[in-house]
């Protein structure tokens, strides 16, 4: 990721990103011009959305794509791949929510570690959220983090080939397979 300088306030960051055509995400002041995605993140992200959209209406929530910010106290706002959200008070603003349930990142080599340390520590914040999913792009392995207990721990439940992947959040369970139906993994 590589920031433009510094200094922005959470008001210029939405005044210049409305005006942009390129999606940026914003960090404390900081602000990140988001790389292109490969097909088969574009195809892990449609399938994971397919599959939360289907079970999504059923429980009166929203599903949103990459196209969508999540928001955490003019802190933060971040473009997650895939997210879902129950709250009725994100049904208020159509370009920012503020109360996912659920968000999803496919790893890329420029984002994983971001993805797996700050940008988590970030997401934490957000108390609404209570799962945390990481979909790898170089093998068949899907990470889930959620919340337990008072809120502040979280457990890390990692599924591979072979695994029914289960996101408790939104009450599925489905073969892994289903998710990267179309991926071209790399041959080992």
């Amino acid at each position: 990721m590589i920031a433009i300088p510094s200094g922005f306030s959470p008001q210029e960051y939405l005044a210049i990103e409305r005006d942009s055509m390129f999606r940026h995400e914003y960090r404390y002041g900081l602000v990140y011009a988001m790389a292109g995605g490969s097909d088969d993140h574009d195809e892990l992200c449609l399938n994971l959305i397919e599959l939360l959209r289907q079970k999504a209406r059923s429980q009166d929530c929203a599903v949103r794509s990459g196209n969508v910010k999540v928001n955490y106290k003019d802190a933060l706002f971040y473009y997650p791949d895939a997210f879902v959200t129950c709250d009725r008070r994100d049904r208020d603003d159509r370009y920012i929510k503020r109360y996912p349930k659920l968000i999803a990142e496919v790893l890329s080599p420029s984002t994983e570690n971001f993805d797996r340390g700050d940008k988590f520590n970030d997401y934490q914040q957000i108390e609404s959220l209570e799962e945390y999913v990481l979909i790898s792009q170089d093998e068949m392995k899907i990470e889930c983090r959620r919340r337990v207990g008072d809120g502040e721990q979280w457990e890390i439940e990692i599924y591979h080939a072979g695994d029914r992947v289960v996101l408790k959040s939104m009450e599925i369970e489905v073969a892994i397979e289903e998710l990267y139906r179309g991926v071209n993994l790399p041959q080992k």
